[in-house]
């Protein structure tokens, strides 16, 4: 027996095994950042995946040492452990009820641990692992994330992963979204300096084997409260209670850019304060349907290199017909006796006076904002956003209901208002989209008189 073997012999006539897959289990499985989270609806095959995951890791890497953790050992031992039970060939390895540890043939093993309190970290102080993997990441805070991240280590050259599998909600949903689902679109990979991170994104319609043997799920899932439904049935993270701006949804109002025609209205619309700068290029087309397509979000700049940084990011060709912002602008400032809209149009910014009623204005926002029957008869939204600009992306559908006036979004935190403020001036500025072309319309006259005939 070798020194990769110090458990238990090889089986002289180890058998093929086949695991049915589907494409995302594949390229979590696969997926080589740092940080890697499969989640999203229910019933996408997560927890199936994040097994075999590492039922593939014990067997390339001998002596690996990993971590599957849930939040409870009741969770723990109906869910990972039976599944890992009734999926590993049991000639693999042996499995310690008593310790929770199974170990297999090459030395490699897979503790199962949980963390009900949050100082529950601490009886793994002394330990290290190559891989550790979350189930149900969401039910976790962020400094036990944090914490378990410190024992990833080892004295081989073995890859250091964390791989997380989640549905949106819980104690931890805010954070989770905040480091795996804000930064960069899905299937992107997210370099940040120390490490990569990758988000999987998963829905029950993906996962043919469950629909094949279980038809029903999906009316059961549609069968849930909204909020509930958007989370486990589309995996929805951009819904919380309380929500302001409810009718958001990444699908119907986020596109990947394109180029913006010559022809379309272009505007601008900024909320401005040495805190933050939040300006938005949004054109409208010919039937009034707005894209958010630029935008510049900076913190701590004077009035002056603001409106440099704008014209910097307004190409010369591009006419720009109204920039809106905010009343408080035009006051004049006691040390200078100019006022922010004066600084900037000096340096080529006009500014337009936007309305500042903040209920109005929400309100016209959510007209934006909701869907509506185009010629064709699709359902689209009023107002899409290009998925390069994610602080917009990140902030409007975060903001909540002001507790006080449940028809005003809250002012806290400040940090989520700066974007939305900005594109409540757009929508209060009552913009007004460019001439139709006949020309170019002609294809959807026809197809009215046909309908009306």
């Amino acid at each position: 027996m070798n020194a990769a073997a110090q458990c238990f012999e090889l089986p002289p006539h180890l058998p093929e095994y086949d695991f049915k897959l589907t494409r995302k289990q594949t390229e979590f499985i696969g997926a080589g950042a740092d940080e890697v989270l499969f989640g999203g609806a229910a019933g996408g095959g997560k927890t199936y995946a994040q097994i075999l995951d590492a039922f593939k890791t014990a067997l390339v890497f001998p002596r690996s040492k990993q971590l599957i953790i849930r939040r409870t050992y009741p969770e723990l031992d109906k869910s990972i452990i039976r599944v890992a039970l009734e999926l590993y060939p049991p000639e693999l390895y042996r499995y310690n009820k008593s310790d929770r540890v199974m170990r297999f043939f090459n030395g490699s093993l897979i503790d199962f641990g949980y963390c009900e309190q949050d100082t529950d970290i601490y009886r793994y102080q002394s330990a290290e692992y190559d891989v550790i993997r979350f189930d149900e990441l969401t039910h976790f805070a962020e400094e036990q994330y944090l914490y378990f991240m410190s024992r990833l280590r080892g004295a081989n050259v073995y890859p250091k992963q964390i791989k997380s599998a989640t549905n949106p909600g819980g104690r931890g949903h805010k954070w989770v979204k905040a480091r795996f689902i804000d930064p960069v679109p899905p299937m992107a990979l997210n370099k940040t300096g120390i490490g990569s991170r990758l988000y999987i994104p998963a829905t029950v319609h993906e996962n043919l084997f469950l629909l094949e043997k279980d038809p029903k799920y999906v009316r059961r899932l549609e069968n849930l409260p909204l909020s509930e439904k958007r989370a486990m049935l589309h995996g929805d993270w951009d819904i919380f209670e309380g929500q302001y701006f409810s009718e958001f949804r990444r699908e119907l109002h986020v596109c990947k850019p394109f180029g913006i025609p010559d022809n379309w209205r272009k505007y601008r619309a900024l909320d401005y304060g040495l805190d933050m700068l939040a300006c938005y290029w949004i054109a409208l087309d010919e039937r009034g349907r707005a894209f958010v397509y630029r935008e510049l979000y900076e913190p701590n700049i004077i009035a002056s290199s603001a409106a440099r940084q704008i014209m910097d990011m307004t190409p010369r060709s591009e006419k720009i017909t109204v920039t809106f912002a905010p009343p408080d602008l035009f006051s004049r400032g006691q040390d200078t006796g100019k006022s922010v809209a004066e600084i900037l149009t000096n340096y080529g910014v006009t500014l337009y006076k936007s309305d500042n009623r903040r209920v109005t204005g929400w309100l016209n926002l959510r007209e934006w904002l909701a869907p509506s029957p185009d010629l064709n008869g699709d359902i689209k939204p009023g107002l899409v956003i290009f998925e390069t600009c994610p602080n917009l992306i990140r902030t409007l559908p975060a903001l909540s209901h002001d507790r006080n006036d449940p028809n005003d979004a809250a002012v806290q935190p400040h940090e989520l208002t700066h974007a939305p403020d900005a594109l409540r001036y757009f929508a209060s500025g009552r913009p007004s989209p460019p001439s139709l072309n006949m020309e170019s319309t002609q294809p959807l006259i026809e197809k009215l008189k046909i309908r009306k005939e």
